[in-house]
């Protein structure tokens, strides 16, 4: 199997991607859908969260999305010691999910690739790009408040890999070059 990282910033256009992949047939993990449902049903994921982020960030039993968002958008450390707890249950869940395929190939959609270890579990990265400025105006567009938005963009770009993955492919969304093309080339090269 053939596994793919489909990642990029907020606004890149990465999820626009995915609906076209899952609407040709393939399966494709979205790894904020299933940190979300991860953290709504492991009681113990949410303890661990309420410990070592923010304990005001877990109430009656729930995650305060807006709560946990505020600190570890605001708290470097905070947001490491969340991504360590939720990605690695997101990677666990990932390599349950990748076996049970129907299709030679699969995709990975997820903002922070090399935060969450993910790049070490799959084959190829399908990089979606944006300008900047275009990427807040998308953020913006669905009803995020700008600061949260710059605030996101800017701890999304402040990581640096290590090392890049060795086979990464460019899809540029920027609203001119057309992006179906360019999804049908990269699974016609394989």
């Amino acid at each position: 199997m053939i596994l793919t990282a489909i990642s990029g910033g907020i606004g890149s256009g990465k999820s626009v991607v995915a609906r076209v992949l899952r609407a040709m047939g393939y399966d494709v993990y979205d790894c904020d859908v299933r940190a979300r449902e991860i953290m709504d049903n492991d009681d113990r994921l949410r303890q661990r969260i309420a410990c070592e982020v923010c304990s005001d960030a877990v109430e009656c039993g729930r995650i305060n999305r807006r709560r946990l968002a505020e600190k570890v958008f605001a708290d470097e450390a905070a947001l490491e010691k969340l991504n360590r707890i939720v990605h690695g249950a997101v990677r666990d869940d990932i390599s349950r999910w990748a076996p049970m395929r129907r299709k030679p190939h699969a995709f990975i959609e997820t903002a922070i690739l090399y935060q969450s270890g993910i790049d070490r579990m799959v084959d190829d990265v399908w990089e979606v790009t944006a300008p900047p400025q275009l990427r807040l105006q998308r953020a913006v567009g669905r009803g995020m408040d700008e600061s949260d938005a710059r605030s996101r963009m800017a701890a999304q770009a402040s990581y640096e890999a290590v090392s890049a993955h060795p086979d990464v492919k460019m899809i540029v969304n920027d609203g001119i070059e057309a992006v179906i093309p360019q999804i049908l080339s990269l699974l016609s090269a394989g």
